[in-house]
């Protein structure tokens, strides 16, 4: 009675193996898991990274508006830019068609963090316009 059947200890190892077994499958689940949830998250901080990198270009957007508003079919227009630390408003009372158009392409064709447009309509061909891009 006092020996240990040698039967038990192998039924013993065979065991405890096989559930080793199982916590290493468990394991190697959560690992690529979690490595799945990592890559996400990686292909999501660098989408993050360069949507930041075009909006957030404080100096590339006022050299741009600049440029924008030195072509000949806008200077005529009298678009005011009031530049403050967060943001730049155009403004225009009096603005025909053809500048407005101008305007309106080169702004929403490029990449502006727009927080308000407002235009109305004062004549057939005059509109007043109100743009405000913020960074």
């Amino acid at each position: 009675m006092n020996q240990i059947n040698p039967i038990h200890i192998l039924a013993l190892l065979v065991v405890l193996v096989f559930l080793l077994f199982v916590k290493l499958g468990q394991a190697k689940d959560a690992l690529q898991t979690a490595q799945n949830t990592y890559n996400e998250t990686l292909e999501l901080v660098t989408k993050i990274k360069g949507l930041k990198s075009l909006y957030d270009a404080k100096v590339q957007t006022k050299k741009a508006l600049k440029r924008i508003l030195r072509q000949p079919s806008l200077v005529n227009a009298h678009i005011e830019q009031k530049t403050t630390h967060y943001n730049t408003i155009l403004s225009a009372n009096s603005i025909d068609k053809k500048a407005l158009d101008s305007l309106m392409s080169k702004i929403l064709n490029g990449t502006y963090n727009i927080a308000q447009l407002d235009i109305q309509r004062v004549s057939d061909e005059k509109a007043s316009v109100r743009l405000e891009i913020k960074w």
